[in-house]
């Protein structure tokens, strides 16, 4: 009896033993869980929380980041710069995103995060409030200061999203792309800009002239020019009513003048106007030049748009002006159909478009070394143009010294085109580079499904000529 108790004891010992160990190995505890993608931005120094919108499949923050106001002196003071995050998975490519000018807070896709099915950081351009240094010291305001800004967010970003980098962007955003892979050719992997100007010599500005003169149709470039000196015939008239709407919406013209003067330069931006951001079709509701002066105030309102050269509608695009009179060069163009009829020349340049407190110089040759840095040695580039966006007669080019580097022209095209717009073999060939860039499966088509909020591609309605 005492041997069969003893040996039951053993018997149970045993199996408790074995039936622990055996607990013990199937609740082994589980890698620790990453933590939230919020946390771990967060925990980037410098980084501050701004907020969050809830979108189905992705989280969508709001961040800003302690930036230098001088890279190269980076101890003389910082500014809060503000950039969204797109985030889909730490696993996917990452797409760094820029307009050139404020970031919008509302959740948006590119191109290439449809095509790639990635993650995108959007940064707003320094200078465009609130990510203004303060005081703000304009000669920190140029292109290596901006692109080292994007340098700074990406080598804080990287250890998060390890996977391949693009950049991208569209009109001043696309120069931004440019500016940044010419001065850090290493940081993305590849380069994706939709039609970006590359105004060489600011002083040679002959290409416009020869696009104006061969654009669209020749009925259709001779309604625009008729209804354009109209506009100046007629600009006593209209003037009187323009200055009565800035009254009394409580619209100035201290920077640019006067009513008149902001009058005649939105009628020089109406020709250019029209083709960046219409099509061939849409000649067909130009107005007659013998329609009423409510019908011609309306259509220049629709194209050009009287608030532009308001100190209001200055004021937001102050940063852009100033780099164009700095650096980046402005667009001039002969207007012999109306001869006689324009009361200030030189009105139409970046300096009076900046309030005079602010100084300016314009330094020659800061374009032709990015002309000649994509011409000779662009890797893993591709520009997309619009055959009818003015901005495009001044454009991008690759050379012999270029590799896998690719300029596109969409036909009939705008200042919003883009791949999904070229044809046949182009765009298949355009949508499998960037994929292959980002290091996914080459295919010729989007690898996320089109969503209709996050993939609005309308262009960005910027009224005036000088602003791409």
């Amino acid at each position: 009896m005492r041997k069969m108790l003893r040996w039951l004891l053993s018997l149970a010992i045993l199996v408790g033993t074995v039936g622990a160990g055996a607990g013990s190995a199937s609740a082994a505890p589980a890698a620790p869980a990453q933590p939230d993608i919020k946390e771990r931005v967060l925990a980037i120094p410098g980084m501050r929380f701004v907020a969050e919108q809830p979108y189905e499949g992705y989280r969508f923050l709001v961040f800003s980041y302690a930036q230098p106001v001088d890279h190269r002196h980076p101890a003389k003071g910082t500014f809060q710069q503000r950039f969204t995050l797109l985030h889909k998975a730490t696993d996917r490519p990452t797409v760094f995103y820029t307009s050139g000018y404020n970031v919008s807070t509302a959740p948006r896709r590119s191109e290439p995060t449809q095509l790639v099915d990635g993650n995108q950081v959007s940064m707003e351009y320094r200078f465009f409030t609130p990510s203004r240094p303060q005081p703000a010291d304009w000669s920190k305001l140029d292109i290596w200061q901006a692109a080292s800004d994007q340098h700074r967010l990406f080598r804080a970003l990287k250890p998060i999203y390890g996977k391949k980098w693009l950049a991208t962007g569209g009109s001043k955003g696309g120069m931004t792309a440019t500016y940044y892979r010419r001065f850090y050719p290493r940081d993305m992997d590849g380069t994706v800009a939709y039609v970006a100007p590359n105004d060489v010599a600011d002083k040679e500005d002959s290409a416009y002239d020869r696009f104006f003169a061969g654009v669209g149709t020749a009925e259709c470039r001779t309604k625009l020019n008729a209804v354009q000196r109209e506009a100046l015939v007629r600009r006593d008239e209209i003037v009187q009513r323009y200055q009565k709407w800035a009254d009394d919406e409580k619209q100035t013209f201290t920077v640019v003048g006067s009513a008149d003067k902001a009058y005649e330069n939105v009628v020089l931006d109406l020709v250019w106007a029209f083709w960046q951001y219409h099509l061939l079709k849409d000649c067909a509701d130009v107005p007659a030049p013998t329609a009423s002066t409510d019908e011609l105030y309306g259509f220049i309102d629709e194209i050009s748009g009287f608030s532009a050269y308001t100190d209001q509608g200055l004021e937001t695009y102050t940063p852009y002006y100033y780099q164009a009179g700095t650096e980046l060069g402005s667009p001039t163009f002969k207007t012999p159909h109306l001869a006689g009829l324009l009361r200030y020349p030189g009105i139409y340049a970046p300096r009076n478009y900046v309030p005079r407190d602010i100084p300016m110089r314009f330094k020659p040759g800061v374009m032709g070394d990015i002309d000649r840095w994509v011409r000779h040695d662009a890797h893993r580039m591709l520009f997309v143009y619009g055959q009818n966006d003015p901005w495009g007669a001044e454009r991008f080019q690759v050379g012999k010294g270029a590799k896998d580097a690719y300029v596109y022209t969409v036909a009939g095209g705008n200042h919003g085109s883009s791949i999904a717009q070229l044809t046949g073999d182009q765009k298949a060939k355009a949508t499998a580079e960037v994929q292959r860039w980002a290091g996914v499966s080459p295919t010729s088509k989007p690898l996320a499904p089109h969503n209709a909020k996050l993939d609005r591609r309308e262009t960005e309605r910027e009224p005036v000529t000088l602003r791409p």
